[in-house]
């Protein structure tokens, strides 16, 4: 089963002088790839699940059915979890920028965005409370709206990755330049 979120369709290694390497630009991507602390949580919680999912027949087999749909649904849970977790993220497209977050997602249209940029300010580490010094990609809305941090480079994504990093964050300014000319 393809899953289309979990790659950047490889498109990026191959074309890296371009700013835009796609083939359908009419549709949301993701402008990097998700990080291995990303795909190991996400590992982990797809493991938990399939015990999860284990012990959901044997309760079955052992004749409670109650017990057993509670389990099944706490394992589809787990699995839906972790089908967020790699979600998460920004993505892009030409009709705007959208940052998916584990519990919510937020999209701008490129009309809606003054600009993109990286600074140099405290971040969170892996989401964590605490904060180290590092670099962010921020967004300035139109009257005041946005989304204040969009990646980091202390994030599950580009942890130890700065090159990683420094490569996504262009790829996000870029579609920012581009498609904020066309929508201005």
């Amino acid at each position: 089963m393809p899953l289309p979120f979990l790659t950047a369709d490889g498109v990026f290694d191959a074309h890296e002088d371009e700013a835009l390497p796609h083939a359908d630009p009419e549709r949301w991507r993701r402008p990097y790839r998700p990080g291995p602390w990303r795909v190991a949580g996400a590992a982990l919680l797809l493991l938990v699940s399939a015990f999860m999912l284990l012990a959901t027949v044997i309760i079955a087999f052992a004749g409670t059915w109650a017990g057993a749909a509670g389990a099944g649904a706490a394992s589809l849970l787990v699995i839906g979890a972790a089908l967020r977790i790699l979600r998460a993220g920004v993505w892009v497209s030409p009709s705007g920028l959208r940052h998916v977050g584990f519990l919510s997602t937020r999209s701008l249209r490129w009309s809606e965005v003054e600009g993109v940029r990286t600074v140099q300010q405290p971040v969170r580490w892996l989401g964590l409370p605490r904060t180290v010094q590092g670099q962010a990609v921020t967004v300035a809305g139109r009257g005041g709206a946005g989304i204040p941090v969009l990646l980091t480079d202390h994030g599950a994504d580009f942890l130890s990755r700065g090159e990683a990093f420094d490569r996504a964050a262009g790829q996000v300014e870029a579609w920012a330049e581009e498609y904020r000319a066309v929508s201005a």
